[in-house]
């Protein structure tokens, strides 16, 4: 039965996922980092497979999604008084790069304090195939049709440490996200026809630093789904409308980033500050499960930043100074670990058994999704860049600090 539960759960989730099969959100329709097409493994700033670049004005480490024929992200400006902040939205033509619309969503007379490796528009949007929703925290959340035009905009105003990290996520006609801050951390369902709340769910913990920045993944739980939502010190499980089904204890895990990773019936959380751990958690459980669902965990060279990615039973992950792990995901045990990269923020990417990890000075490495370390192509952009890639129809697309490339398949 056990057995069958996993296959029935994991077969469950596939076809979950395959509503949109485009690369609509935060790591991608399955929100966990696979792209199912042959992307290139080679490029620079001069290669014959660069299709475009876009200059981009303002600063801001959000990702590109795809909205049909359309590159869309957030992006944040200081105007010109060198003071007042502008957040916006960007489309690009999908084929030659040229800006199709930009409209302003939201604007400050003051630049709120934020982290200085953080941006103000961090979060990815969302594109549910007929709505675009983005999110810049505590600064704003509103609706676009594919054309720019405004559906609604508001504003939930919480006490955010850093800025804001967490992306939003749309189930149906529910809009997710959380709003872990200095004070109330909680997580949000709205409606996403009009951005009303329809549930606020305050976190059933007591802990020493109370924000973070996860966003979360809708996963299955037997017939049904349920929410995975990881915060301070504790990771949480909620149903659809709001109601906490679960929780686990990561002792003095705060700041957490990583977006969990869900493969045969277990969700992969990172604790994220000081000292990051990684656990493997049964998501069957009910009430506070710290003590029956864990299956494995380990300290060892775990992101504070980036997120995992699983495949055929393998888990890789990048430390934040660029050391790469391949474990088992059912045991934990170490395949092997290597100094792959620099510093390291994005989340790693997935396509055509190749892992792609890009670290802060713009590098880019390309090694095998295998049990056996095997380096393919370094590719150098030499242009500071956190945000995480996006992949789709044979291209990859990467954000730097000052543009937004495309690069086709060789």
């Amino acid at each position: 039965m056990k057995y069958l539960y996993v296959v029935i759960s994991s077969f469950f989730f596939l076809s979950f996922l395959k509503v949109n099969g485009e690369w609509n959100q935060f790591r991608g329709v399955s929100g966990q980092g696979h792209v199912d097409t042959k992307i290139p493994k080679f490029w620079s700033q001069n290669s014959p497979n660069l299709a475009w670049r876009t200059p981009i004005s303002g600063t801001a480490w959000s990702s590109p999604i795809l909205v049909h024929d359309q590159i869309v992200f957030t992006n944040a400006r200081t105007l010109s008084d060198g003071k007042s902040l502008d957040l916006e939205v960007v489309a690009l033509n999908e084929s030659n790069g040229k800006i199709s619309w930009r409209i302003s969503l939201f604007t400050y007379p003051d630049l709120p304090r934020i982290h200085r490796k953080n941006s103000y528009a961090s979060p990815t949007p969302y594109f549910d195939s007929e709505s675009i929703f983005v999110h810049y925290g505590n600064l704003g959340t509103a609706c676009l049709n594919t054309d720019g035009k405004t559906r609604w905009k508001k504003v939930f105003d919480y006490s955010p440490v850093h800025g804001s990290g967490c992306s939003p996520v749309v189930h149906d006609n529910l809009l997710i996200f959380s709003a872990d801050g200095e004070s109330d951390p909680c997580i949000y369902g709205l409606d996403k026809k009009n951005g009303n709340i329809r549930w606020k769910t305050t976190r059933t913990s007591k802990t020493k630093k109370n924000f973070s920045f996860c966003t979360p993944l809708v996963v299955p739980r037997g017939s049904g789904l349920q929410i995975i939502s990881p915060a301070s010190e504790f990771v949480f499980s909620y149903s659809l409308e709001g109601k906490e089904l679960w929780k686990f204890n990561y002792p003095g895990g705060y700041s957490v980033v990583p977006r969990p990773v869900f493969a045969d019936g277990i969700v992969f959380v990172s604790s994220g500050y000081d000292r990051p751990t990684l656990y493997a958690i049964k998501t069957d459980g009910v009430g506070d499960v710290t003590g029956s669902k864990l299956i494995w965990k380990t300290s060892k060279s775990v992101p504070r930043n980036s997120s995992i990615i699983v495949i055929n039973n393998l888990l890789f992950m990048a430390a934040d100074n660029g050391v790469v792990s391949c474990l088992d995901a059912k045991t934990g045990t170490t395949h092997w670990i290597e100094r792959v990269g620099g510093s390291c923020s994005s989340s790693l990417l997935h396509a055509n058994g190749f892992i792609y990890l890009t670290d802060e000075t713009g590098k880019t490495f390309v090694f095998e999704a295998k049990r056996k370390y095997q380096l393919r192509a370094v590719n150098d952009l030499k242009e500071r860049t956190l945000a995480s890639s996006m992949a789709y129809n044979s291209s990859v697309f990467i954000r730097t600090e000052k543009a937004i490339y495309r690069f086709d398949t060789e």
